[in-house]
């Protein structure tokens, strides 16, 4: 099914995508909800303009990787639904990527809020 641009239409099609990965992903709610726990806190600890800037990066980041993850392993399920080396692979590659991004942005958090919170 080829579907027709117009600009409009892309930002619908990306917010059905939004919608699609945040009902559906149980990784991308669990994300989703440390991410709002990250704002809240920052918030609540009343973190620079600067801070911000790298937080929402990092959040921003996650999710992203995650969402390819997961566009990544239904187009490999899509394409060899059965077991290969190679589909393993590249499942464990998008996967690994998602893990780097989620350890650096739990430290850059620790390297932002830990200070913030032992002043409390």
């Amino acid at each position: 099914m080829q579907r027709s641009y117009n600009f409009f239409y892309a930002f619908r099609y990306a917010f059905n995508g939004l919608l699609l990965f945040f009902r559906k992903d149980t990784n991308g709610k669990i994300e989703l909800l440390l991410a709002l726990g990250v704002i809240v806190a920052g918030f609540l600890l009343k973190i620079s303009s600067m801070e911000w800037i790298v937080l929402l990066i990092c959040i921003s980041i996650v999710l992203a990787t995650e969402m390819l993850n997961t566009a990544i392993e239904k187009l490999c399920d899509l394409v060899e639904p059965n077991l290969h080396p190679v589909i393993n692979q590249v499942k464990d590659i998008s996967a690994a990527a998602v893990l780097l991004a989620s350890v650096i942005s739990a430290i850059v958090g620790i390297i932002i809020f830990l200070p913030k919170l032992f002043s409390i």
